[in-house]
């Protein structure tokens, strides 16, 4: 599940800046742009659709990075990566 990142420049005016960085504490900044954008980029205009799918996509990862779901297999396929599969079906179209 997981992918190779590929970094990609943003330019934000000052005040869109600052308010990105109180937001993004701990260090969640890029974590933030990534969300919004996925949103737009996905027919954003649907928040419930939206917000949905992306509860969807967080589980799926939390269960997908799970040692110990990695480590059962089931027919060569760990468990981890057989819910996430599970998971991933839910996301709304």
């Amino acid at each position: 599940m997981e992918k190779k990142m590929i970094p990609y420049s943003v330019h934000l005016p000052r005040e869109h800046y600052i308010l990105l960085k109180k937001a993004a504490k701990g260090r969640k900044a890029s974590s933030i742009v990534r969300d919004a954008i996925l949103m737009f980029l996905s027919g954003g205009d649907d928040s419930f659709k939206t917000g949905y799918n992306k509860g969807i996509r967080d589980a799926a990862k939390v269960v997908y990075d799970c040692p110990e779901a990695q480590m059962i297999a089931i027919k060569g396929k760990d468990l981890g990566a057989i819910l996430t599969e599970q998971i991933q079906m839910l996301e709304a179209k």
